[in-house]
């Protein structure tokens, strides 16, 4: 089982990638832990490897650090000799080679999304150990085992980009208050034909529909509980001092 490095930084992490009609949203939170301390509190986790090309890395911060930087090396590359932009296909083919010719070396757990001429839309799912999965939505790090049941239930087919980034953000929020690993803010991307669109969530503005309304028992709701089960009205003692 690969393990972490004494002292190596660790993602921790939640990530995820939604593909739409006309474009992807990602998203990851900011958490980086070193053992039970945190590192970093506010990383972006969403790296830019081409021009509408993103990746969203969990593991090793230093491993998938050097993976996305060349990676970015090669794309590059393939654009100026092709004289033309590479596909998402492409960048996902050569992060699955990367990861899995280099897997007992590696911890590396990388989603790629994007947007090009030839397919449109595309998220590519690359789990630790290499693997090439096309998905409609991918998740992934250590928050992403507390959230699979409500992706499954809530994913929809055709949804918009406003649904889809809707959809993401109370994932990777709901992923974030279950897992220890997972915290900090929500950064997001969209990217469609037109470009890409940054988009943040701070911490005190995360969605929490999943609490209710109230979350612990109030003086009056205690009161009412009591009555209901005793069948008696409940007296405040008066102390006298």
């Amino acid at each position: 089982m690969q393990q972490l490095k004494n002292g190596e930084v660790n993602l921790g992490t939640s990530i995820m990638a939604v593909q739409f009609e006309g474009g992807v949203v990602i998203g990851a939170d900011s958490r980086t832990t070193t053992g039970s301390y945190i590192a970093n509190r506010v990383t972006d986790k969403l790296t830019h490897v081409h021009d509408r090309i993103y990746c969203c890395r969990s593991g090793s911060a230093a491993d998938t650090q050097a993976v996305a930087d060349i990676v970015h090396y090669y794309l590059q590359m393939f654009a100026q000799q092709a004289n033309e932009a590479p596909s998402v296909h492409v960048a996902a083919t050569l992060f699955n080679r990367m990861c899995y010719e280099n897997k007992d070396a590696l911890l590396a757990g990388i989603i790629v999304a994007g947007w090009d001429k030839e397919t449109g839309s595309s998220v590519y799912n690359i789990p630790v150990g290499g693997g090439l999965f096309r998905q409609p939505w991918a998740i992934g790090g250590s928050g992403s085992t507390y959230v699979y049941g409500y992706c499954d239930a809530t994913y929809r087919d055709g949804m918009n980009r406003d649904q889809t980034v809707e959809f993401v953000k109370n994932t990777l929020a709901l992923a974030m208050s279950r897992d220890g690993s997972s915290g900090g803010v929500i950064r997001m991307c969209v990217i469609t034909e037109g470009g890409v669109e940054r988009l943040f969530v701070p911490g005190n503005e995360l969605p929490r529909f999943w609490e209710g309304k109230e979350v612990l028992p109030t003086a009056t709701t205690r009161k009412a509980l009591v009555s209901s089960f005793t069948g008696t009205q409940v007296v405040p003692i008066v102390v006298e001092t």
